[in-house]
């Protein structure tokens, strides 16, 4: 971040949760907050609650808005950064939706936008489980799967500025419509509904124990303990879609002989190095030729921060 030695926000604009941090021109992290995004509510009031977390990010480092040069923003779905704009996020229901502009204009400072899986990428990519490769892909395991791309040490964009949607890629082309892309079946929204619906058609599960019945409110965490303890239903549907997740992701590294894949997101943090290991198992049988086995697959090292640390990198280089 040498163009500036102003902080600079950085934001991890998520389907459920959204990070956001003041990080140091000597990449410290000065302050931070987190808030739920509640899609639902609608894109001004996810604005609002966007606004309010990064005042609160900015209180914690004792800093207000005019002490930042910019504001950075990884946004789910296909962005175009050039216009800041968001293309579709099929989590937020967002369509074409000018989002740099209008946080320029909220927070009255340069904003820069770019997808969340890039800026997280990115963040480990500088900063964490990236450094140092040269060509690398990370996925993102969460509410949904995103994708980023770095080739000969740049985010790779695509013709169409796009490159990276894995989650949106066909896995599974017989399946009924609404089920066959990889975010359809590995991402922990499609994950949790398979469990329920095993355990709705009398299938045993701990889970049921973990969530007290509410099945409309299992988070990432219950489903890491009991895949800890060995639960037979979420041993089998996290194997699953383990597997399908590194098919999926072994046909990229065949594609562009890719050095690291660095996975992260809430579903991979929380269950941990043995869903790392699984993946990993998939990746290194089905890679090809013989010498892109030798793929490094490590987890994200920064976690929850990644995202802020990439976003507040992008926007400061791109002021």
């Amino acid at each position: 971040m040498a163009k500036s030695n102003k902080p600079a926000v950085g934001i991890d604009l998520g389907g459920t949760n959204m990070q956001i941090g003041v990080v140091s021109s000597d990449m410290k992290l000065l302050g931070q907050a987190k808030k739920k995004t509640k899609a639902a509510d609608g894109a001004a009031a996810v604005l609002d609650r966007l606004v309010e977390g990064v005042h609160e990010a900015l209180a914690a480092a004792k800093l207000t808005i005019k002490d930042v040069s910019c504001v950075g923003i990884g946004a789910p779905g296909a962005v175009d950064p050039g216009a800041g704009m968001v293309l579709e996020a099929v989590n937020l229901r967002w369509k074409n939706y000018p989002l740099a502009e209008v946080l320029t204009k909220r927070f009255g400072v340069p904003a820069f936008l770019d997808n969340d899986v890039n800026v997280a990428v990115w963040g480990e990519h500088q900063l964490g489980s990236g450094k140092g490769s040269r060509n690398m892909l990370g996925v993102w395991v969460g509410t949904g799967i995103g994708g980023g791309l770095v080739l000969n040490g740049e985010l790779y964009y695509g013709h169409f500025m796009t490159a990276g949607e894995i989650g949106h890629v066909i896995a599974l082309p017989n399946n009924p419509p609404g089920h066959r892309s990889l975010e359809h079946n590995c991402s922990r929204t499609a994950v949790v509904d398979q469990i329920v619906r095993l355990v709705k058609a009398n299938r045993k599960s701990k889970i049921s124990e973990l969530c007290e019945g509410n099945y409309d409110d299992i988070k990432s965490k219950m489903v890491a303990k009991a895949y800890e303890v060995g639960d037979e239903v979420v041993t089998e549907v996290i194997d699953h879609a383990a597997e399908l997740l590194g098919i999926e992701i072994a046909g990229v590294v065949t594609l562009l002989s890719l050095e690291r894949v660095v996975l992260g997101g809430g579903l991979t943090e929380a269950i941990g190095r043995p869903f790392v290991e699984k993946v990993e198992r998939a990746v290194k049988q089905f890679a090809f030729p013989e010498r892109c086995k030798q793929v490094k697959i490590v987890a994200s090292q920064l976690e929850d921060t990644a995202g802020i640390f990439g976003a507040a990198i992008l926007a400061t280089n791109r002021l």
